[in-house]
């Protein structure tokens, strides 16, 4: 496990004890998993569906499952069964070394990076973060830039609500904006 999310997993209860009176070690939050999603647009070559299934499986270190259309849609040229997407659905130390990926390689890269918004999380404790560019990650080459892909990762956790949620995550390390007053 990666050393950095690994010491700060076990921290968590000493950290979070005292804000939210947690009396035992399963009370702490944790992250259950993360979730990979990207959709391919209006593109119909396998080919290009194809490139964007082999970035996002460099990307995640698994293969990617496709995701098919539940219905058809005459006004989008969508049948049903069509690919619409690809998800791929990480836990355990793959989940650990993504994460440090995202937070210490990946999110430093973005272009006029600020922060996370503390509105990506939700009520439920997850956070969902959107990002425009595949290109961020150190595992797509420079020379394929004509095919770029957006995508969204969703951070599971056992976090009862938005608060908790935000404390574990920002103990995690997730660089979020600073609050405003």
């Amino acid at each position: 496990m990666s050393t950095q999310i690994k010491e700060k997993k076990e921290t968590t209860l000493l950290a979070l004890k005292d804000k939210f009176d947690y009396s035992n070690t399963f009370e702490a939050p944790r992250v259950v998993k993360v979730v990979v999603n990207t959709g391919v647009g209006s593109v119909q070559s396998k080919d290009k569906q194809e490139l964007i299934a082999d970035r996002l499986g460099l990307i995640t270190g698994q293969k990617v499952a496709p995701c098919g259309a539940t219905k058809s849609i005459a006004s989008f040229k969508l049948r049903e069964g069509d690919i619409i997407g690809f998800r791929a659905t990480l836990r355990g130390q793959r989940m650990y070394d993504f994460l440090e990926k995202l937070l210490h390689i990946a999110l430093p890269r973005m272009k006029d990076f600020k922060g996370i918004s503390r509105n990506s999380v939700d009520k439920m404790g997850n956070m969902t973060i959107g990002i425009s560019e595949h290109t961020i990650f150190p595992e797509t080459p420079d020379e394929e830039l004509k095919n770029v892909f957006g995508l969204s990762i969703t951070i599971v956790t056992t976090a009862s609500g938005k608060d908790e949620a935000e404390a574990f995550l920002e103990h995690l390390g997730v660089p979020f904006k600073e609050k405003t007053q």
